[in-house]
């Protein structure tokens, strides 16, 4: 079963403390010789100081801000530690993409940083060894999946959440914590491989998406409610849990063109005016 720490784990054994300080973070960051995405070592630092953005001034100083006692900037260090190559390649493609826009007279930001922040945020790579438990899940086939296939999805599935702000929901879970999935297709002679076999290869995969994202990149992401993987709560274990359409969606109808033309044709009743159900509306 899905134990979505286990990125985290070592690293908060070596550590030994429930709030890593940031001295003990910039120690293990040296240990394990870990860079931004200019190469420069990595060092957490407290906010302040600097007026550079935060992508910048890691790029330019190799500096990761860090609010201490803090767990959602606690869980972004953790991750650029368990992630090295990923981390470094969102950092690259941050600032290279900031300073491509300056120089075009566009605002920082855009469509691409956006979808890269949003996975920085609450990312997960889903390493499937059974694509049909991925068109599942993308067809929002919740409780077939998660509770037909439970045994399917433990022997062909591997979970890796990347995304700290959801690492750091996973604290107190709460009903609607959800993570934006890529899915990394792999054989099932790789989901027997060692863990950390495992997470180096999927850090290695990721950065390679990272490096070749662009404005469509959030269009690859499927979202993927974390309680429902198989072992994260208890009461996935009952079926019957995934009937709870507040965080187990259906799938959004997709029309073709014509229909859509023909729905958004006006309407020559007077007087009434309709709006789409919570089904259209909120379905993920």
């Amino acid at each position: 079963m899905a134990d979505l720490q286990a990125p985290l784990a070592p690293l908060l054994a070596q550590l030994g403390v429930a709030l890593p300080p940031t001295f003990s973070l910039n120690a293990l960051a040296a240990t394990r010789g870990a860079v931004t995405g200019d190469g420069k070592p990595l060092r957490f630092v407290e906010p302040g100081g600097s007026t550079l953005a935060y992508e910048e001034r890691a790029w330019l100083h190799g500096e990761i801000e860090t609010r201490p006692d803090n767990w959602h900037d606690a869980y972004n260090a953790l991750a650029w530690l368990a992630f090295p190559q990923a981390k470094a390649a969102l950092n690259r493609k941050h600032y290279r993409t900031m300073t491509e826009r300056r120089s075009l007279g566009c605002k920082d930001r855009g469509r691409l940083r956006d979808a890269l922040t949003q996975f920085d945020e609450c990312g997960i790579v889903v390493a499937c060894a059974d694509m049909t438990l991925w068109e599942d899940i993308r067809a929002h086939r919740w409780r077939e999946v998660f509770a037909g296939r439970r045994a399917e999805v433990a022997f062909g599935m591997g979970f890796f959440l990347f995304g700290h702000a959801s690492l750091d929901g996973l604290r107190a879970p709460f009903v609607g914590l959800t993570a934006k999935a890529l899915c990394m297709e792999v054989d099932a002679a790789w989901l027997g491989q060692p863990f950390d076999s495992q997470l180096a290869a999927v850090d290695a995969w990721l950065a390679g998406r990272v490096e070749t994202a662009d404005e469509s990149f959030a269009r690859s992401f499927q979202p993927l409610p974390l309680l429902g993987i198989p072992g994260v709560v208890a009461e996935s274990a009952d079926p019957a849990y995934y009937d709870d359409t507040r965080q187990f969606r259906p799938k959004r109808l997709q029309c073709e063109p014509e229909v859509r033309q023909a729905a958004a044709a006006p309407s020559f009743t007077v007087g009434v005016e309709e709006s789409p159900g919570p089904i259209e509306q909120d379905a993920g």
